[in-house]
């Protein structure tokens, strides 16, 4: 909770900060706060240390979290974008995955402290990276006083504002079943800790696989025939869901199964959408791209702690739950379709 906290904090401020003073400074500062924190917690003498290297932890680590993404906005066209952030979302994920198993050996053998000495190594290995890597972008930079008013273009604009429900809602139905799915998995249908991590590392692959194999190949296509064809594979894969949890089947390999149509479906308008979205105002970058990142932390949260109030020991309540946000994501995307001026960037 203290690492949330201080991530959803920074996240407010992190985009006008960038947009204002540019992505590097920012950066740098972020990672600074980061490395203190994790010394924080590798050296921690008392458990009030530890939470105050947490809070810190989060606090700094939105700056580089949301800025990576602002950068290839920043660098290149908006097609180059969509196949770089195909690649960055892949290898994003395949992290995401690895990091649980790699952080428990990490654990065992060097007790809690390993893992936060890690982070502080890595830390400052990102903190080189970006002084020698990161270009200063000045041709970026926009004078407007750090304000949450300055967030207010972004919500005035309907067409973005869809594009950002659209990005936010593919997202967040794979991390709330992820959030979930140890209990599901393990404590009420019987996996082994083994065979779930086989479960789990098929999922991560194939989001990750899908997002690099489509980075690829994306740029060379019809964006918009390619947004149809998405629109209407998580249409199915939302009918799929709800049929497994309607009907309360209890096999795991359905229910990872009845997942794969939307997982593979929802990775296309996350590639198109979201360099769209990040360049619908060019002088909000920054903070347009807090805001979704903030949105998909607050919604996952809520969403994993609504999922586990209802969960009563089946698939059907937390198949319901990500059902919801699925057909918010299926309706966004038939309207970014159909919307004329985002017609115009597709």
């Amino acid at each position: 909770s203290a690492n949330f906290i201080g991530s959803c904090i920074s996240l407010f401020f992190v985009g006008s900060l960038a947009d204002r003073n540019g992505r590097k400074p920012v950066i740098l500062t972020g990672l600074v706060i980061f490395i203190i924190g994790s010394s924080f917690c590798s050296f921690a003498s008392s458990y009030n240390f530890l939470l105050i290297g947490r809070f810190l932890q989060g606090l700094g680590i939105s700056a580089p979290a949301v800025l990576c993404y602002i950068i290839i906005a920043d660098l290149y066209s908006v097609k180059k974008q969509q196949f770089l952030m195909g690649i960055l979302n892949g290898l994003v994920n395949v992290a995401v995955a690895g990091a649980p198993v790699v952080g428990s050996y990490i654990s065992m053998y060097f007790h809690f402290r390993g893992s936060f000495i890690v982070l502080l190594f890595f830390g400052i290995l990102v903190a080189i990276m970006t002084v020698f890597f990161v270009p200063n972008n000045k041709s970026t930079l926009n004078k407007e006083p750090i304000s949450l008013r300055g967030y207010l273009q972004i919500f005035k604009s309907k067409p973005l504002m869809l594009l950002i429900i659209n990005t936010v809602c593919m997202f967040v139905p794979y991390w709330v079943f992820l959030g979930l799915s140890p209990i599901l998995y393990m404590k009420d249908l019987g996996v082994s800790l083994k065979h779930y991590g086989y479960y789990q590392g098929v999922w991560a692959c194939v989001f990750a696989l899908g997002s690099i194999l489509f980075g690829l190949i994306l740029p060379k296509l019809p964006t918009k025939r390619m947004l149809q064809i998405s629109a209407y594979t998580c249409l199915g894969g939302l009918i799929i869901i709800m049929l497994v949890a309607i009907l309360n089947i209890k096999d795991p390999l359905i229910i990872a199964l009845s997942l794969m149509p939307f997982n593979i479906g929802g990775i296309i308008p996350f590639i198109i959408i979201y360099p769209i979205a990040l360049n619908y105002i060019p002088s909000a970058k920054g903070k347009t791209s807090a805001l979704i990142k903030a949105s998909m932390l607050i919604l996952t949260a809520l969403g994993v702690e609504f999922a586990g109030y209802c969960y009563q020991g089946s698939f059907k309540s937390l198949g319901l739950i990500i059902s919801i946000f699925i057909l918010v994501a299926v309706i966004t995307l038939f309207m970014i379709i159909k919307n004329r001026e985002i017609d115009k960037l597709l």
